[in-house]
């Protein structure tokens, strides 16, 4: 096995080779771990003027643990015994009373040394595991595409099967277990002040791209000195849209390798998968953030692939798949899909 420094300089000497990895990398082990406590996490949002508890260097491989947005009080109304309820969250939610604007409770902030301004944060997604057995998904009138539609609140707790990769949704219906992290992101501008964990951004955040999986990198524009790096919202699965404002609701424990890149610049996060690239656009309006999914696709395209501007939007029609990231966060978010296989070289 290889140690630590070995692991960190294979991800940096990886990192620099292209802006854009090929092939996945491998599941290292973690120089650091950072699990969720009252001292470890920030509830509701992301701020350049937050502590970090935690400072690493590019290239390494960190371990960190999320606990499922929710409430005890909540979670056992919905039918989970006191038991399964997790000591970290009671103790969280019992503890932490500096709060919002938003309601995620995220793990970090993680410090990233040489991180700063204008640079971008690789953040490779090298294992995502379920730290408990259950999930649950719910709607409220304050919040889903549909509120006018459904004027009440309901939750519902969904049972997790490890072993099957499986949610037991409903008796005859199973969904396939993707664990992912909804929220990933970095501190905003100074100037933006502390804002929500609700709307994702420039700062990526709240994403909810089902797509960032284990295997996948986010790469992330950088605002604020060290990256301040958060992450929560665990989700055992989810659709496209999030429709209803929730997935399947859990605690994750993911392992994730950090890479300042000073090689090139972002505006929008941007994100690989083994078989595609993905490019992201995020706004209040739909068509604004589908016309910056495009461009940013373009721009991809021109830029990566040294396409001309006008061959890269007929191949983003001709072959690459729109698709609407979520529809509940306050700010809506489009992805495009950019499958390697259609390039030869």
């Amino acid at each position: 096995m290889r140690n630590a420094a070995m692991v960190g300089l294979a991800l940096a000497l990886g990192a620099c080779a292209s802006a854009f990895r090929t092939s996945p990398s491998p599941v290292a082990e973690p120089t650091a771990r950072l699990m969720p406590s009252p001292k470890t996490i920030v509830y509701g949002n992301y701020s350049a003027a937050a502590t970090p508890v935690l400072h690493v260097k590019s290239g390494d491989v960190v371990e960190i643990g999320t606990v499922i947005t929710s409430t005890p009080q909540r979670l056992e109304a919905a039918g989970v015994a006191p038991a399964d309820v997790e000591t970290s969250l009671r103790d969280i939610v019992r503890e932490v009373t500096t709060r919002g604007p938003g309601g995620h409770i995220l793990t970090g902030p993680v410090y990233v040394e040489g991180a700063d301004s204008g640079d971008v944060l690789e953040v490779r997604i090298l294992k995502v595991d379920l730290a408990i057995p259950y999930s649950y998904n719910g709607f409220a009138p304050s919040g889903g595409f549909l509120a006018e539609d459904f004027g009440y609140a309901k939750t519902r707790i969904i049972p997790l099967d490890k072993i099957r990769n499986v949610a037991r949704f409903a008796d005859g219906i199973e969904v396939p277990l993707r664990p992912f992290f909804g929220s990933m992101g970095v501190a905003p501008p100074a100037a933006m002040g502390r804002i929500s964990s609700g709307p994702p951004g420039i700062h990526a955040g709240n994403l909810d791209n089902k797509e960032l999986v284990a295997g996948t990198t986010l790469f992330i524009p950088v605002h604020a000195r060290g990256a301040l790096f958060e992450v929560g919202d665990g989700h055992a699965a989810q659709g496209n849209g999030e429709v209803d404002i929730t997935a399947l609701e859990t605690s994750l424990v993911g392992r994730f390798a950090f890479i300042v890149r000073k090689d090139f610049k972002l505006t929008w996060p941007r994100a690989e998968t083994p078989t595609h690239w993905i490019a992201m656009g995020i706004d209040k309006d739909l068509t604004t953030a589908t016309k910056i999914a495009v461009r940013e696709a373009i721009n991809f395209l021109v830029t990566m692939k040294g396409l001309t501007r006008d061959d890269a939007y007929m191949l983003t029609s001709v072959a690459c798949d729109v698709s609407v990231t979520q529809l509940v966060d306050g700010t809506v978010g489009v992805h495009v899909m950019i499958p390697k296989s259609i390039f030869l070289r």
